[in-house]
C-alpha cells in the first residue's frame, strides 16, 4: 500500500490567504453600499412656447432647400413623355379612370371587376379637379393656414372655426395642427364637402382627427354645441358673396362664441358689409355687438407672387 501524501500549508501562506480573503470582501461590501453624491448639474427647462409646433418655414429652412435644388444641379423642365413618367392631363386621367373602371392590377380578370377599396371615391375627386375651384394655386390654403394660426397665436389646444371651409384647402392644415375636434367647419356646397370628406381628409390620413364639418347656411350655429369658446374664427372671401344682413347676424350669433380679449375674428378680402354703413354707423353697430376692430393686414405667398388682405377683429368684452 503506497504511503498517502499529504499537503502541508505553512502559518505564513495561511495568514496571506485569509489577508486577501478579508480585503477583497471589504472591498467588495464598499462597492455595493457605495451611492453617488446628488447631482448638481443645471437642468434644462422647455417653455410652452418651444414645444409648439414650428408654424411658418424659417429663412433657414428656405436657403436649405434652395441649397439641395443647387447641390444637386436642378433645373426646371418640360413635363413630357420620359422613361418611366407618362405625364397625364387631369381630363386624360379622368377618362381612363372612366374607361378602366379605375387604375387596377389584378391578373384575374373577374377580380379586376371587383371594387376592392373600403372608402370608393369619385372619379372627379381622385384626379383633384377641385383643387382648381379656387382662381389660385391650391398652395396658397397653406399660406392662409400660417399666417392665421401666427396672428391669433394658437396652440394645438385652441378651437377654431371656419366659416365656408370648401374642400379643406386651408382647413386642412388646421385639422392636422389641432388635436381631435378641435376643427369646425360650416360649409353650404355639397361638392365641396363631397372632396373634404371622400377624399382630402382620408387621403391626408386625418380621418382620426374627427373634425365637426356641417352642412349649412344662414348663419346658424347650434349643432356645433356649446360649453366653450373659439380662438379663432375666419371666413375666407365668404363675406363677399353674402347679403350685409346675413353678415350682421352671423357675427351676432358669433360673438357669444368667442374667447373675450384673446379670441379673433378675421375677414378675408373687404368689411363691404361694415364700410357700406359709413364710418361712425360702423363703429357703433360693431360695438353694439361687443366687437372692436383691430386693423388690417396682409401677407405673402411663399410659392407665389400673391398676397391676401384680413381684417382683425376680437371680442372686448365677456
Amino acid at each position: 500500500m503506497a504511503p498517502s501524501k499529504t499537503v502541508v500549508i505553512t502559518v505564513p501562506t495561511l495568514i496571506l490567504s485569509v489577508s486577501g480573503a478579508v480585503i477583497f470582501i471589504f472591498f467588495l461590501m464598499s462597492s455595493l453600499s457605495y451611492s453617488p453624491p446628488p447631482c448638481s448639474c443645471p437642468t434644462v427647462q422647455t417653455s410652452p412656447q418651444q414645444q409648439q409646433k414650428q408654424i411658418s418655414a424659417t429663412a433657414e429652412d428656405i436657403q436649405w432647400v434652395k441649397s439641395q435644388i443647387e447641390v444637386n444641379g436642378l433645373h426646371m423642365q418640360d413635363n413630357v413623355l420620359r422613361k418611366g413618367i407618362n405625364p397625364r392631363t387631369r381630363a386624360q386621367q379622368l377618362q381612363d379612370l372612366i374607361q378602366y373602371k379605375g387604375i387596377s392590377h389584378y391578373e384575374e380578370e373577374e377580380e379586376a371587376a371587383k371594387n376592392h377599396t373600403s372608402l370608393p371615391c369619385p372619379n372627379e375627386l381622385l384626379v383633384e379637379e377641385h383643387h382648381s375651384n379656387y382662381g389660385e394655386p391650391w398652395a396658397g390654403g397653406r399660406d392662409v393656414f400660417e399666417f392665421l394660426a401666427e396672428s391669433s397665436k394658437i396652440t394645438p389646444e385652441s378651437r377654431v372655426l371656419e366659416i365656408g371651409c370648401g374642400t379643406l384647402r386651408v382647413g386642412l392644415h388646421f385639422i392636422d395642427y389641432l388635436i381631435p375636434e378641435h376643427f369646425h367647419c360650416l360649409e353650404r356646397d355639397e361638392l365641396s364637402l363631397m372632396a373634404a370628406f371622400r377624399y382630402e381628409l382620408p387621403a391626408h390620413g386625418l380621418l382620426q382627427k374627427r373634425p365637426l364639418i356641417v352642412k349649412g347656411e344662414d348663419m346658424v350655429f347650434e349643432r356645433f354645441g356649446s360649453g366653450f369658446d373659439y380662438d379663432l374664427i375666419y371666413a375666407s372671401a365668404v363675406f363677399l358673396h353674402m347679403p350685409d344682413k346675413l353678415v350682421w347676424v352671423g357675427l351676432e350669433r358669433l360673438v357669444g362664441r368667442l374667447k373675450p380679449l384673446d379670441g379673433r375674428i378675421f375677414v378675408s378680402h373687404n368689411v363691404k358689409f361694415c364700410s357700406r354703413l359709413g364710418g361712425d354707423e360702423c363703429s357703433k353697430r360693431l360695438k353694439s355687438l361687443g366687437l372692436e376692430y383691430m386693423g388690417k393686414h396682409t401677407h405673402d405667398s411663399l410659392l407665389f407672387n400673391h398676397y391676401e388682405i384680413w381684417f382683425e377683429f376680437r371680442r372686448f368684452k365677456a
